[in-house]
């Protein structure tokens, strides 16, 4: 075997969650070895869209545009097949795009390259041993070697190497679903898409994500795939059909796959310098569009804090906020998928189950508290601060700045924190004086008096805002909350000694 190579973190797995925090550690001059078992990008569909948060953060980096020319809006998204319209969410982008993994990657992948995060392909984790100051990474593979990291980060899937070898345990609920889909050209399309068609013996749904290519997607509960039988996609046209009671012309398949409604979190997001992210931390019936998106925010999330850690200019305890504020969002991810999976099971419970859910989504309270959890807008984080704002992530807010109109989303592109001072500047910043060096310091002034809460109603707009690089807020308030403005500062940047 070779010599030990050496990097600051290994990443493995190279789908859109290991793309994204090999992105973000680059954005901050970390060294990125990305590694990935198969021999190379599949192709495959996967995946279907993107949610509005995630559309957020690509957009804070600079890497949305080029997917939203090749994307599909979708105007609305579903809760267990029941339709949710996301028209009046408050973001710049109230919809779903629609768009297959594949293309997503294909984006993510070039912009890693350029940023000199190459993906080593053929290159499965094979065996880790972690000490103090860092792990050894065993790859194998035709060239078998070894890479010594500071950090390793298992984004390799529900079967993750990483967490395995770690020891992290993997704790849930069995499937109970026998699902099946596949990506297809239709000789005569129904006039509109749909989530969930129940009849008979199951549900189906038919869903276009680009022109001329439809998602066809066909469940049988009580069912479960049985280990060692792979079906075939005739054996998905012929259930679909059984379903359905037509094939809709089916032919030319892009991409087919098969799924269950297994739910499972790992015990713990972080073993010493091992963490997890993505479909190696949670794995979820596929309802909603939320597994793709919610591995994109756990990288972004954990980006930063990763970066710092490696550094060794991270407060104490900044790497451990990752699982605390991800694990919670993992929970509560399963919870909502096992909750969508009883609701497109056949037979008459379910039946008046849907109706009842059917009437309560009618109402804004309702579809706006289970459409801003799908699309991830309402999360918020604990952060020692009590402004209706801390914890959420930062609208993105239209400004007036020296430079001329700008908006949050545009002051957050270095991956940087930033601190907006909407007013009472000289102040905010003699109080973050010994942090300067290490935030963006930005003066400007919004152009509303309110700023949206997702789920909460508005807020005031305070005198400023410390934003963490993932566009949540770490504190916000007045300019005479100096402690809180430096306690927040000490928390989430660093210590100052001396710094009063």
């Amino acid at each position: 075997m070779a010599s030990t190579q050496t990097t600051d973190v290994v990443i493995a797995g190279a789908g859109p969650t290991g793309l994204m925090l090999a992105l973000e550690l680059r954005l901050a001059g970390i060294d990125v070895t990305l590694v990935d078992a198969l021999p190379g990008r599949s192709g495959e569909s996967r995946a279907g869209g993107i949610h509005a948060r995630t559309m957020e953060l690509l957009d804070q980096r600079g890497l949305l545009a080029p997917l939203l020319e090749r994307g599909r809006v979708m105007q609305a998204g579903h809760f267990g097949g029941l339709r949710m319209d996301f028209g009046d969410f408050p973001t710049r982008f109230p919809y779903m795009l629609g768009l297959v993994q594949s293309e997503i990657e294909r984006e993510l992948d070039a912009r890693a390259r350029d940023a000199g995060a190459a993906v080593h392909w053929g290159s499965p984790v094979v065996g880790l041993a972690q000490d103090g100051t860092g792990v050894e990474v065993e790859l194998g593979g035709e060239h078998p070697r070894r890479v010594r990291a500071a950090y390793l980060v298992g984004c390799d899937g529900g079967r993750s190497s990483v967490r395995k070898l770690a020891g992290i345990g993997f704790s849930g609920t069995e499937s109970t679903v026998l699902g099946m889909l596949a990506d297809v050209q239709l000789a005569d399309p129904p006039e509109d898409m749909f989530f969930g068609a129940r009849r008979g013996p199951g549900d189906y749904s038919v869903i276009q994500l680009q022109p001329g290519s439809w998602r066809l997607i066909v469940q049988r509960h009580d069912r479960v795939h049985e280990r060692g039988a792979e079906p075939t996609f005739e054996d998905f046209r012929r259930s679909f059909t059984e379903v359905a009671g037509t094939d809709f012309g089916m032919h030319d398949p892009i991409w087919f796959s098969h799924y269950g409604d297994a739910a499972r979190l790992a015990d713990r997001y972080r073993d010493g310098r091992v963490l997890l992210a993505g479909d190696a931390a949670h794995i979820h019936y596929p309802a909603g569009g939320q597994g793709l998106n919610t591995g994109v925010q756990d990288a972004v999330n954990l980006g930063w804090k990763l970066a710092a850690s490696v550094r060794g200019d991270a407060p104490a305890g900044l790497l451990d906020t990752y699982g605390g504020e991800r694990r919670p969002v993992g929970e509560r991810l399963l919870h909502n998928t096992r909750a969508q999976t009883q609701l497109m099971r056949p037979g008459a419970h379910a039946d008046a189950l849907r109706d009842v859910m059917g009437d309560l989504l009618g109402t804004d309270d309702v579809r706006h508290r289970l459409g801003l959890m799908i699309t991830g807008l309402d999360q918020r984080y604990e952060t020692g601060c009590d402004h209706p704002l801390a914890g959420r992530r930062v609208p993105d807010a239209e400004l007036r700045a020296p430079g001329g109109v700008t908006r949050i989303g545009e002051l957050l592109g270095s991956g940087r924190p930033v601190l907006l001072a909407l007013r009472d500047a000289d102040a905010l910043e003699a109080t973050a004086k010994g942090w300067l060096d290490q935030v963006v310091f930005a003066l400007a002034a919004s152009v509303s008096e309110h700023w949206p809460l997702p789920g909460q109603g508005e807020c005031a707009v305070p005198a400023g805002v410390l934003i963490r690089p993932d566009g949540h807020a770490a504190w916000a308030g007045e300019a005479d909350d100096a402690d809180g403005l430096r306690a927040a500062l000490a928390r989430w940047v660093g210590d100052r000694p001396g710094v009063a």
